[in-house]
């Protein structure tokens, strides 16, 4: 049995978010960062785009939060949408200072310049980069940094089961604690207790069979908040990128949406040019747009695929702006400069998440959900391109506030339980779990994917509802290990996906129905999911 580890802050997760929130929280506290594998392995290492911001004096603020509306499709919180949008130039400005490398260039760029791009849904060239592989360059400098901090204490290969509740533990309230984590290196379960718990954890794409995200986004923290009494919002909203590469070698390997802004055009395999055909802004159009547009093409003409061309422009600019993704098909025989790409669409980014207000705060005191794992209300019902990033560090500078101003009155964290594994065996069939893990993804992507329908999705939640029952038992029976928690976590926010979509009867942004193909304009609220452990917050934590 190991010591309980105490620290004042436990931020599980380490993309973004997380990393900025740690650099940003004052070198007094003492911090634990909690990574399921390597610190800089998540969704930010892979983000391709770049991040959005006014930075050109033709820009306004007013026209970033107008595009941002118009995207999220009527469920965006314009409170929200504005105070993420204003913050934006302090929030690069502050990358700049950490030693982030933006790309320069002498065309299309800001008064300090920095090369901007476009793409979907924004008016305005916006989006500052680091060539093709901006999240690269920003998870890079940001582990650098918080390697070198010394109140700052990394823990890599910790995989969080379940938060700590106070009142299990005999307090007189539900405040968060901590977390029980598997140590994946060791297979022993540790205790994290803190005064403050933060959750950055990302989405939950892995619930489907085709993503862009890498193996360790399955939705851990919002599932470990909601069975912790959080409430979720818009979980049906799941963003399905138009254009990962299709290639047998490929695995999950992302097309950037600035290679659209750069003029690249989507065709069919017989060179056909089709996204005008489905909107007047044609490869420019919101990702749900063009997504569903290449799944109605590939599924009448029965292709696999279809072909993204940015061929037509000069070999040496496609060299120089996209040189990660060059590299990289040139590796699997495919030369971007002479010939298409072929792409399918995949799922990209959790537009739902757990509730937070304004300043990061979950329901429980005590626990913050920054990132992908939360809902604040930016994205509505869909994520404009390059406003994730943002989003990540702009929560990040608020929580980290948050917790300065409240942690000199907030108590120490009481003592709890060691984790008890005296009960529990072996799994004696290993198939059964990596089953069980196909069969989630598979009836996910092909019930509850970019197009649905009442039935498909009733007999979705038919098969989770089988599958949790199989999952609670070998949770029960046997010793945890990353395969089991992950899947326990993917079968929870795969049921939230559903019953979310259930509730929606009516299309709108990236949730589309065809028993219900148009927008209803009384149903312009958020599909808050609320579990059976919900407790109001108590006034202290709402002033």
């Amino acid at each position: 049995m190991t010591t309980p580890h105490r620290h004042d802050v436990l931020i599980i997760g380490s993309g973004a978010a997380g990393l900025s929130l740690a650099l940003r929280l004052h070198p007094e506290l003492n911090v634990a960062v909690l990574s399921k594998r390597e610190l800089r392995e998540g969704n930010t290492l892979y983000a391709q785009g770049g991040i959005s911001a006014v930075l050109d004096a033709a820009d306004s603020v007013e026209s970033h939060v107008q595009d941002t509306l118009s995207a999220g499709a009527g469920l965006c919180d314009e409170t929200m949408v504005r105070l993420v949008v204003e913050q934006g130039p302090q929030n690069i400005r502050w990358l700049l200072g950490e030693g982030v490398q933006f790309t320069r260039g002498e065309q299309y760029r800001d008064a300090e310049g920095y090369h901007l791009t476009r793409e979907g849904g924004h008016s305005h060239r916006r989006v500052v980069h680091a060539a093709d592989a901006t999240g690269r360059a920003v998870e890079d400098t940001l582990e650098g940094q918080v390697r070198a901090r010394s109140n700052v204490d990394l823990f890599e290969h910790y995989t969080a089961i379940d938060l700590i509740d106070a009142l299990r533990v005999g307090a007189d309230e539900h405040r968060c604690i901590g977390a029980y984590c598997l140590n994946s290196v060791s297979g022993e379960v540790e205790t994290f207790l803190a005064r403050f718990v933060v959750i950055a954890t990302g989405g939950a794409s892995k619930a489907y069979l085709y993503t862009s995200n890498p193996d360790v986004a399955t939705g851990d923290g919002i599932a470990m908040a909601w069975r912790a009494g959080c409430r979720t919002a818009n979980m049906e909203f799941i963003q399905f990128h138009p254009t990962c590469l299709y290639h047998p070698k490929a695995k999950s390997f992302l097309i950037t949406e600035a290679l659209r802004g750069e003029g690249a055009r989507l065709l069919l395999p017989n060179g056909d040019r089709f996204m005008p055909r489905f909107d007047e802004r044609a490869e420019l159009a919101p990702r749900d747009v063009v997504a569903r547009a290449i799944d109605h093409e590939m599924k009448r003409i029965g292709s696999k695929y279809v072909l993204l061309d940015i061929s037509h422009r000069e070999p040496e600019f496609i060299r120089e702006h996209f040189p990660t993704i060059h590299a990289r098909c040139l590796e699997l025989g495919i030369d971007m400069t002479t010939e298409p790409l072929p792409v399918v669409p995949a799922a990209h980014y959790t537009c739902g998440g757990i509730v937070t207000d304004a300043r990061a705060r979950a329901d429980r005191p005590g626990l913050y959900v920054i990132g992908e794992a939360g809902y604040t209300g930016l994205h509505g019902a869909n994520r404009m391109a390059s406003n994730s990033l943002l989003e990540c560090l702009v929560f990040g500078e608020l929580a980290a506030q948050d917790i300065e101003s409240l942690a000199d009155g907030w108590p120490e964290p009481p003592a709890a339980p060691p984790w008890d594994a005296s009960r529990v065996t072996v799994p004696d069939e290993e198939v059964v779990i990596s089953h069980n893990w196909e069969e989630l993804r598979r009836f996910m992507w092909d019930y509850v994917g970019i197009v649905r329908t009442n039935k498909r999705l009733m007999r979705a939640k038919r098969r989770i509802d089988l599958l949790r029952q199989e999952i609670i038992e070998n949770y029960s029976d046997f010793r945890v290990d990353t395969d089991l928690l992950e899947l326990r976590n993917l079968v929870e926010v795969a049921d939230l996906i559903v019953q979310s979509a259930q509730r929606r009867r009516e299309s709108r942004g990236l949730h589309y129905t065809l028993d219900h193909p148009l927008p209803d304009a009384t149903q312009l609220s958020p599909t808050l999911l609320i579990p059976d452990r919900y407790r109001p917050r108590p006034e202290r934590w709402l002033g």
